[in-house]
């Protein structure tokens, strides 16, 4: 199987979203920030970058943020930060990456 379909009656969590990462490719339905997380997840920071890099919205911003932290352009990743309306955390990058797909999937 190439890719975990969701629907209204599936309910991602953040297990399965991890579980995904096996997969070749992201599950269908999944919003563009949680896409940009999952390349994230599987270790294509570029194509999570591409993704979210021209979006206005606060959660693409968060992601975007996110993203510029851990490529370790941090006066980048605060000027994002800013722009989600949040202040650079003191997580763990991982830590933060779980954060930002538990309320991406919520």
């Amino acid at each position: 199987m190439n890719s975990l379909p969701l629907n209204d009656k599936t309910m991602m969590d953040t297990r399965l979203f991890v579980t995904s990462l096996t997969q070749n490719r992201p599950p269908v339905g999944l919003t563009v920030q949680l896409e940009a997380l999952w390349h994230d997840g599987k270790g294509d920071w570029e194509r999570a970058h591409d993704l979210i890099n021209d979006l206005e919205d606060k959660q693409s911003a968060h992601v975007h943020a996110y993203l510029h932290r851990k490529e370790g352009d941090l006066w980048n990743a605060d000027y994002w930060y800013r722009r989600a309306g949040k202040q650079r955390p003191s997580l763990s990058l991982e830590e933060e990456w779980e954060d930002l797909v538990r309320s991406f999937l919520l």
